[in-house]
């Protein structure tokens, strides 16, 4: 016979067990890389055990592996692991900077054209379609090769790249906020178009926009290391990632340590971004829920 709970006696009910996110080893990996990627890049004046032009002709072309260059040398004498770690540096500063130029740009834009609307909305997306039809390496190339290629330029010519994407996000998301009931009700309460739009709109799309700067953020890398690669880059003394490999290409039979230290830091960062940004759309996508 079925024992009945007495009158008035509290139901139990099972609660559910909430589970902590699990992180994905290969994810945590990635993380890990990219935070000890901007540790170095923060410490670099600290870490460097040499000079980026100091030379040592005695160890030209000094093998990886020994106590005095742990990375070995170029034909000059330089350590490569403290021109590595310079630039690391210089590449990740043109990389934050421009993604975040290029989200900022797209962002405002797409947010105007949400709210104008008409004739502006029409000028920034027929700018968006030229943006993404031309081969924006090619335009880059020009720009370089006119204006001459200072830290600066090359931050804000690459703050330029991608930022149509994050104006479409932002417009197509605003236009949908703006027609629900929320933002017309913070309207109707008086709130100016500013407030409505960073303070009520930006918050539900930030996890939208964190994704695409995720994904934009190496090829941001990968541009500045094939521009670097091709001598319109980052210019000496300065180092770049992309300009140490299109320095070590010169010796890839000789001395192939030289090239293949950079080329392993760019593949490994923008893998590493890359596997973050999925597992990030995964995790803030609440369609793939």
């Amino acid at each position: 016979m079925t024992d009945l709970a007495a009158p008035g006696a509290p139901a139990s009910h099972q609660q559910p067990v909430r589970r902590r996110p699990t992180i994905p080893l290969g994810v945590a990996l990635a993380i890990a890389w990219l935070i000890g990627m901007i540790v170095v890049a923060l410490l670099a004046d600290r870490i460097t055990p040499y000079g980026v032009t100091a030379m040592d002709l005695k160890n030209r072309l000094a093998l990886p592996g020994n106590t005095g260059h742990w990375l070995g040398t170029d034909e000059l004498g330089r350590d490569v692991l403290s021109r590595l770690i310079a630039s690391v540096r210089i590449s990740l500063m043109i990389a934050f900077g421009a993604t975040l130029i290029s989200a900022f740009v797209g962002t405002l834009l797409g947010f105007l054209a949400a709210h104008l609307r008409g004739a502006f909305e029409q000028m920034v997306l027929m700018l968006a379609d030229f943006q993404a039809s031309m081969p924006f390496l090619i335009m880059a190339l020009a720009v370089l090769a006119f204006f001459g290629s200072s830290l600066p330029t090359l931050i804000g010519l690459m703050g330029i790249y991608g930022w149509e994407r994050y104006a479409r996000i932002s417009r197509g998301l605003a236009i949908s906020a703006g027609q629900q009931g929320y933002a017309g009700a913070i309207r109707q309460l008086g709130a100016t178009p500013a407030r409505i739009y960073l303070r009520h709109i930006l918050p539900n799309i930030a996890s939208t926009l964190i994704v695409s700067m995720t994904l934009v953020f190496p090829e941001v890398i990968l541009l500045e290391s094939g521009l670097s690669f091709l001598g319109l880059g980052v210019q000496p003394p300065m180092t770049s990632l992309g300009n140490m490999v299109g320095y070590g290409r010169e010796y890839l039979t000789r001395a192939p340590w030289i090239m293949l230290a950079p080329s392993l830091a760019i593949v490994v960062t923008t893998f590493a971004v890359s596997m973050l940004g999925d597992w990030l759309r995964d995790r803030l996508d609440p369609t793939l829920r």
